[in-house]
């Protein structure tokens, strides 16, 4: 096996990496000695469901699984009680262990889609952090400096501006820098926002003299649905790895042409070299881009289904929005007649509130049955109704 081959294919896409040569001496290990190495991979169970955002990571360890890695998959359930203050400007609120617990069990759940079970470890940090003493906990607070924890940008910025800035914050980074003292882990990955706390599990294995640096691999952020953000589920602008395939085809192919490239570069298996003889095909006309983006999504849709329900996602797709065609798996919902078009709207789940309503009409967004709707005082006699908000919102509505 080629190593400096495995290597390049690693580097796609990559932030920044902090000791590349032992990564590449433990996969010549692996292919010499069949010596295996462990990865760590951190994340919080503060939310129900991973996204596409995860899986920029998630992918980079299922490639490093097929050359030697080990992969421990820890799940925060101690540190997500604190919060990572990472890019916050405030205390976040503490969870409960019940919300903690539930959404851990989502993530083992979803996780396996991407990485292979057999060379998988999910393990929780409060395993061993809810057994330091507070001896050991004065012990890891002074290994590290006020001034040093001032060094990163949120700490710094909340600091200048006399906001509140808990010492449950500042133990955020010792206790994950700590978890990598525990596992013994020879590398660990995150994106790049979580650069101090990688960092941190390097310094503190040399703290306490496990004779090994963990390398640290870095990842770029991926920027969400709106094009400006990266992606999050507070901000709305992301995909769920669970959600229908429908949903999620149709979803990436409304990110810009722009924005599909950083994608195709972050989540498509292909290559450095397969992606810019794409690239070059659109700039010469051989390649439409809308193609290209049909092809992205069918390849995204299909790791978390299959190909059959990648193309049938894509034909409801092109159904929608080529022939002017109705989703063949509308929600449907009942009501009385006279009911009026803004409580319609809102009983259909396709607005949230009356001026959500309002402004939809206003916008000239809303069709029913194929005609655009700018009355805001329309009421709905007995009959059936396909209704439309947007460009991706449908609903049917019996009125009986």
């Amino acid at each position: 096996m080629d190593i400096s081959t495995i290597l390049n294919e690693l580097q796609k896409g990559a932030a920044e990496i902090i000791g590349l040569e032992k990564i590449q001496e433990l996969i010549k290990n692996y292919y010499e000695k069949g010596e295996h190495f462990l990865v760590k991979i951190g994340m919080d169970p503060t939310a129900a469901d991973l996204h596409l955002g995860h899986t920029v990571v998630l992918n980079k360890l299922a490639f490093l699984q097929k050359h030697g890695a080990k992969v421990l998959f820890l799940i925060g359930d101690f540190t997500a009680r604190i919060g990572d203050p990472t890019g916050k400007s405030a205390t976040r609120k503490i969870l409960d262990e019940q919300t903690v617990a539930k959404n851990a069990k989502t993530y083992k759940e979803q996780v396996f889609k991407i990485l292979d079970e057999s060379k998988t470890q999910i393990v929780f940090n409060s395993a061993w952090l809810n057994k330091l003493s507070a001896s050991d906990l004065i012990a890891l607070a002074g290994t590290f400096s006020v001034a040093r924890m001032l060094e990163r940008d949120d700490f710094t910025k909340r600091y200048k501006q006399n906001q509140s800035i808990a010492i449950s914050e500042f133990l955020y980074p010792l206790l994950q820098g700590y978890d990598s003292v525990h596992l013994k882990s020879d590398i660990e990955m995150g994106g790049t926002d979580q650069k101090f706390n990688l960092l941190m599990g390097r310094t503190l294995q040399r703290t306490y003299n496990l004779n090994k640096e963990q390398s640290v691999f870095m990842i770029p952020l991926l920027i969400g649905l709106d094009g400006a953000n990266k992606m999050s589920k507070s901000l709305g602008n992301y995909i769920g790895i669970t959600e229908p395939a429908d949903d999620m085809l149709a979803k990436i192919m409304s990110i810009s042409d722009e924005l599909m490239w950083e994608w195709y570069l972050l989540l498509s298996n292909k290559s450095t070299e397969q992606i810019n003889e794409l690239k070059e095909r659109v700039k010469s006309n051989d390649y439409h881009p809308m193609q290209a983006k049909k092809d992205l999504a069918c390849e995204i849709t299909a790791r978390f289904y299959d190909e059959i329900s990648a193309k049938n996602a894509l034909s409801e797709w092109e159904s929608i929005h080529s022939k002017g065609a109705l989703p063949s798996n509308m929600k449907e919902f009942s009501a009385k007649a006279d009911i009026w078009i803004v409580e319609a709207l809102k009983l259909c789940e396709l607005c949230t509130s009356s001026s959500d309503a309002r402004r939809a009409i206003k916008a000239n967004a809303l069709s029913i049955n194929g005609v655009k709707i700018n009355d805001e005082q329309l009421h709905l006699n007995v009959g059936q109704y396909a209704i439309q908000v947007g460009k991706k919102a449908f609903a049917k509505l019996i009125i009986k």
